[in-house]
């Protein structure tokens, strides 16, 4: 998977066979088994088997295979890692962090268990999730707490919870979650990822969403149903227009700097070197998009 390109994250159950092989063509840039929300607690030792069968000789096709553990406060997480981790496994989600102490104790056992079963060390991904009020607060040093560290994601129903209101289509009680775990991604120089959208009936309300995230700095989205990935991957994606645009700044610009032009005008716009490395990263992300696609 090259690095930074998580356009869409499918949740899979881990307990549901069925759900599993559904999986094995969905164009999903990850996939995330699931041992937590998805899984009854009576259930999860049969799921966290069923997973142990699977995954290694589940077929990636280019895509990166997570599994996503129970948290520390259950006293599952030890059991869900030894489970499931092996060289078949790209990495791990792990749910209700709330700062970096949280990720450092997942980095030790990763580390042991990569020791032991003589895996490359540091072979084992993670993506933590911003789940409360807490989680919040801490999200930079959390970003910042390992370098096995490739994204992280907003979880809104539990971050609802947390902060005593219910979760509403408009997410006017996500807006600070959202946007402070999108700054710490970014300054961290990892993917952030936002909370899915749980109304399968609403397919607009969906891309209306997604849209939204875009604007506002996020570069994926976790799905919960397969339908929703071909959309997370167009929508975070330079379209036609944004490559022509991207294209011809860069062109423009470095015409102008080769005759020592500091800006210029192009489409009644000011284009100087900010728009200038805007346009650099359009470019590099479609050919990030362009590397996993080959990939697969």
């Amino acid at each position: 998977m090259p690095a930074g390109l998580i356009r869409s994250m499918l949740s899979v159950p881990g307990i549901r066979e069925r759900f599993l092989e559904k999986a094995q063509d969905v164009p999903a840039d990850l996939l995330s088994f699931d041992l937590e929300d998805s899984v009854a607690w009576d259930d999860k030792p049969t799921a966290r088997a069923i997973l142990a069968r699977t995954l290694p000789d589940f077929p990636a096709k280019g895509r990166a295979i997570f599994v996503r553990t129970n948290g520390h406060d259950t006293g599952l997480l030890e059991k869900d890692l030894e489970g499931v981790v092996g060289p078949w496994l790209d990495g791990i989600n792990i749910s209700k962090v709330e700062g970096p102490r949280d990720i450092h104790r997942l980095d030790d056992y990763l580390a042991y268990i990569e020791r032991t079963r003589g895996m490359v060390d540091g072979r084992i991904a993670v993506i933590p999730w911003i789940e409360n009020a807490k989680a919040a607060i801490n999200a930079y040093e959390i970003c910042t707490a390992s370098p096995r560290i490739i994204g992280v994601c907003v979880g809104g129903e539990d971050y609802s919870v947390s902060i005593g209101v219910r979760r509403t289509k408009g997410g006017a009680e996500l807006h600070h979650v959202r946007r402070v775990t999108i700054n710490a991604a970014h300054a961290a120089g990892i993917t952030p990822l936002d909370t899915p959208w749980t109304d399968l009936a609403d397919a607009e309300g969906y891309e209306a969403e997604l849209a939204a995230g875009r604007e506002i700095g996020f570069r994926g989205k976790f799905c919960i149903h397969p339908d929703q990935v071909p959309v997370a991957n167009r929508t975070y994606a330079p379209n036609d227009d944004d490559l022509d645009w991207a294209r011809r700044v860069v062109e423009s610009y470095e015409d102008a700097v080769a005759r020592n032009l500091g800006a210029l005008a192009l489409d009644d716009r000011m284009i100087d070197k900010p728009v200038y490395d805007q346009a650099l990263e359009v470019i590099a992300w479609s050919e990030r998009i362009q590397a996993q696609g080959a990939q697969s």
